[in-house]
């Protein structure tokens, strides 16, 4: 399936991506759990790096949602604050990701997942409450910019859930071989 376009699409692909999420994870074996994650240098981007286990996906899933949670409710109240909190923007959000990698090393893997849990429920919750025009037509919300609603939704759902679903894999993948 592609990108969702409709409030549908988004709504079907969030759930089957966080059910197929929640699948590999069940079933992880001991090795997985307790094997720091490893992957090989030519991965460039900074997540190969930064993730070292289980919990820390998890956790960035959370905060991402956090986001989203936060900028439309506040948003929506009549405020006008961009979806990355000051100091960050989308050259620097790298460094957003290491403040919540920080953050949540005392966070335990079973916290992490009632947190992601919660997380999800309240994103969908919130895409409900908006109408598939509200969601993917371009301008309805000022505050969005030239983005619909809907695409915030999708990157922090279905596309991150893809994302971490691809890192697990791979994680495995490299436990199969050890």
């Amino acid at each position: 399936m592609g990108r969702p376009t409709t409030k549908t699409d988004l709504i079907n692909a969030a759930e089957a991506n966080y059910e197929q999420l929640n699948v590999l994870i069940a079933d992880f074996g001991e090795k997985e759990l307790s094997t720091p994650f490893a992957f090989d240098d030519k991965k460039k981007e900074a997540h190969w790096k930064r993730d070292k286990n289980l919990r820390d996906v998890l956790i960035h899933l959370y905060e991402w949602h956090r986001l989203l949670l936060h900028w439309v409710s506040v948003n929506e109240k009549g405020g006008n604050e961009p979806f990355l909190p000051k100091p960050y923007n989308w050259k620097t959000y790298g460094e957003l990701n290491m403040f919540f990698w920080k953050k949540h090393q005392n966070t335990t893997l079973e916290e992490a997942k009632a947190q992601l849990e919660q997380s999800h429920k309240e994103v969908m919750q919130l895409a409900e409450t908006f109408t598939n025009e509200e969601l993917f037509s371009k301008g309805v919300y000022p505050w969005v910019g030239g983005s619909p609603l809907g695409s915030y939704f999708v990157s922090t759902t279905s596309s991150h859930y893809d994302w971490a679903i691809k890192k697990l894999k791979a994680h495995r993948k490299n436990c199969k071989s050890q």
